[in-house]
């Protein structure tokens, strides 16, 4: 498999426009851009983290019909509070994962190539990240204004860590702990923030 690099954290959300007010609000800065996923029955908001990085925050779209599979990251069962759910990588030799697929995603002018979770989390309780590999076109967070915030860590905790034998990024940590958890810190021009 080619080496994989962090391309984005996924928040779930009950109602966008919700969750859209608390993460600018912890953000303090407002989305900039997003849109439908006729193909999932889902919409989003982003926040751009840097150069090919950045937050998507994704809910059910109430005006869509459901896909006949699983929704991605778990948002058919998803409940409670806006929170970090999942996150993404990106390579560019996509290979699924045991008990995903490689499934043909756009919107609007983006186009790319996801693996998605036959059962809609992936592996790890949702800690193994997606892989994308973006199609002919630039990273989404590069029609974004760059507002400062950047990705300072990501702390994955699991019984079982997932292997990324690919990454070598310095802001991933992987520890061994008795329940999972998915904590990223983000500095942002008006201080630190965790998500």
């Amino acid at each position: 498999m080619a080496g994989l690099a962090f391309d984005h954290l996924v928040i779930a959300t009950e109602d966008l426009s919700e969750g859209e007010a608390f993460l600018s609000g912890v953000l303090k800065t407002a989305a900039q851009g997003g849109g439908k996923h006729g193909f999932m029955g889902t919409h989003n908001r982003l926040w751009r983290l840097g150069v090919d990085e950045y937050i998507e925050l994704i809910a059910i779209d109430p005006g869509a019909d459901a896909p006949a599979y699983p929704r991605w990251f778990g948002l058919d069962s998803f409940s409670g509070a806006p929170r970090l759910v999942a996150w993404v990588c990106s390579t560019e030799r996509l290979n699924a994962p045991k008990g995903s697929t490689i499934m043909d995603a756009a919107r609007g002018d983006l186009r790319w190539r996801i693996t998605i979770p036959e059962s809609g989390v992936s592996e790890r309780d949702g800690l193994s990240p997606l892989l994308i590999d973006w199609q002919g076109g630039p990273h989404p967070a590069r029609s974004m204004e760059d507002r400062g915030a950047r990705l300072l860590g990501l702390d994955l905790t699991h019984p079982q860590p997932p292997k990324l034998n690919n990454m070598n990024d310095p802001r991933i940590k992987l520890t061994r702990g008795e329940a999972p958890g998915l904590v990223a810190h983000i500095s942002t021009p008006q201080g630190k923030v965790t998500l």
